[in-house]
């Protein structure tokens, strides 16, 4: 973050145009005069006094967040969204034009933008990006130069959840003119739902730039390792590319598998496991190694991989996988250039996830107190340490579905431990934390007949992490129920 804000107030340089020269000291620029003036375009409020500073987008609307008169510079962009669809981040599409243009240079899910893929929420900190607030909360400092105008929207795609609110911070530089070699920021959202045999392509453009950043995103469909696929850069018409790599964890610096990580540059920002239905989404800045291309730029990487059974037999070692994979990547070009494949639809962007909401769920609680049904959910406090309360729901077909949950967490919370058809499913939970906040927790897989199927979650007691003087009310809130048929992701498209 102190790079990004350092160049904001630099002289031009003739290799990064409003930034300092990368043999400088970021911190360097901060004591330097500038002749850009600041600007900021956000969604307050007309009314100074007012706190109702969100906008709507409503179900199928497209939302204008800036219209900017260049020459300038964009500095930073901040947003958060409330919404009832738990994958919003991945239904949500950001554009961005550059200098009047009828196509967007920037196009992808507001999720993956930043740097979560699958609609998921993840913490995680890296030096041009940044997501807090339980994946809620999302910040970018990439510098994105123009000309003439720039225009930046949010497209609310229709899946059936209603409207959005959006809070938005978009600050900007207006500039006296921009360097003639001024590039334009890029990015572009790219699926195969599942991948085909060879590569995957993540980018292919003509013109003369850097390729700066990924962000990687893959849910497994087989049990095992997807990971030894390599990365293969083919620069200025290279039939044989350049820079080959060893392993797509490689890639991203890690080795030996992925785990949860986050640094400057590099890491994972997303990991649930080896199994069938598990996603994971890495990322790789290329801040101090950007790809230098002159003419053109083809990236793509191998999706090779082992596939094990229930049994633990491996089947494969690094055969092709059928995954659903999906990128974003980020580079900086001139032309500025856009995107001439239509983007998948939201209903085509997410698994085949059926989403119960708790409002609609039929449920027991033992004792019978008060329960709210409201449209962010369900809200149980029984006020009793070994209290229970139970959601049932259909299975319409059989099969192996993965069982997960949005949960409500407070500081009025407590510990329970969750239940499938009588039997524990996962560790106990502690859903006590010092704010409210909503989580999305997975209770793994599971071969279930057509039926009624009954998730409870059992009390058992308050939590080290309750606040002595908050009542203790042992208080259980959830606001979707979320199955998804592994079957059904093979016959998807």
């Amino acid at each position: 973050m102190l790079l990004a804000l350092a160049s904001a107030h630099a002289q031009p340089a003739a290799n990064a145009p409003g930034a300092a020269s990368p043999s400088e000291s970021p911190l360097l620029a901060l004591t330097q005069l500038s002749n850009a003036q600041t600007r900021r375009v956000s969604s307050t409020s007309p009314d100074i006094n007012s706190n109702g500073d969100s906008r709507v987008i409503r179900e199928g609307q497209t939302l204008v967040l800036a219209e900017l008169t260049g020459p300038g510079a964009i500095t930073h962009i901040w947003n958060t969204i409330a919404a009832q669809d738990p994958f919003a981040a991945r239904s949500l599409v950001l554009r961005i034009y550059w200098d009047g243009m009828d196509k967007p240079s920037v196009e992808s899910p507001l999720g993956d933008f930043f740097g979560v893929g699958h609609g998921a929420i993840a913490n995680f900190h890296s030096l041009p990006v940044s997501v807090s607030s339980y994946g809620r909360s999302r910040a970018c400092f990439w510098r994105m130069p123009f000309r003439k105008s720039a225009k930046i929207t949010l497209t609310n795609e229709a899946r059936g959840y209603g409207d959005v609110e959006v809070y938005y911070y978009v600050d900007w530089e207006q500039l006296p003119s921009l360097p003639e070699d001024a590039l334009y920021f890029h990015a572009r959202y790219h699926q195969a739902f599942p991948a085909t045999a060879g590569d995957y392509p993540i980018l292919e453009t003509k013109g003369r730039g850097n390729y700066v950043g990924t962000v990687y995103s893959v849910q497994q469909v087989k049990t095992g390792w997807f990971g030894e696929g390599d990365d293969h850069f083919y620069i200025d018409g290279e039939t044989v590319p350049s820079l080959c790599g060893t392993g797509t964890e490689d890639y991203f610096n890690d080795s030996w598998g992925f785990r949860p990580f986050v640094a400057p540059a590099h890491g994972v920002t997303l990991y649930e496991g080896v199994f069938a239905g598990d996603r994971l989404t890495a990322y790789r800045w290329h801040l101090s190694d950007p790809v230098h291309f002159t003419n053109s730029l083809k990236f793509s990487i191998e999706h090779r991989g082992s596939v094990v059974t229930d049994e633990g037999k491996k089947v494969s070692s690094s055969g092709e996988r059928p995954d659903w994979v999906s990128s974003v990547a980020f580079w900086y070009q001139t032309p500025a250039v856009a995107n001439e494949v239509p983007l998948p639809p939201a209903t085509n962007r997410v698994a085949p996830y059926r989403v119960l909401q708790a409002k609609n769920l039929t449920f027991r609680g033992d004792p019978p107190t008060t329960v709210k049904q409201e449209e962010e959910g369900l809200i149980y406090a029984p006020g009793k340490s070994d209290a229970q309360i139970e959601f049932d729901f259909e299975v319409p077909l059989p099969g192996r579905y993965q069982i997960a949950a949005v949960l409500i967490l407070s500081l009025s919370s407590a510990r329970y431990q969750p239940m499938l058809d009588g039997q524990p499913v996962g560790p106990e939970l502690d859903l006590c934390v010092p704010e409210e906040d909503w989580t999305w927790f997975s209770f793994d897989l599971h071969d279930l007949q057509p039926g009624k199927h009954t998730l409870r979650f059992a009390g058992r007691g308050a939590s080290p992490n309750q606040r002595t003087k908050a009542p203790p009310r042992f208080a259980f809130g959830m606001n979707s129920l979320i199955l998804l048929r592994l079957e059904d992701m093979a016959g998807f498209n």
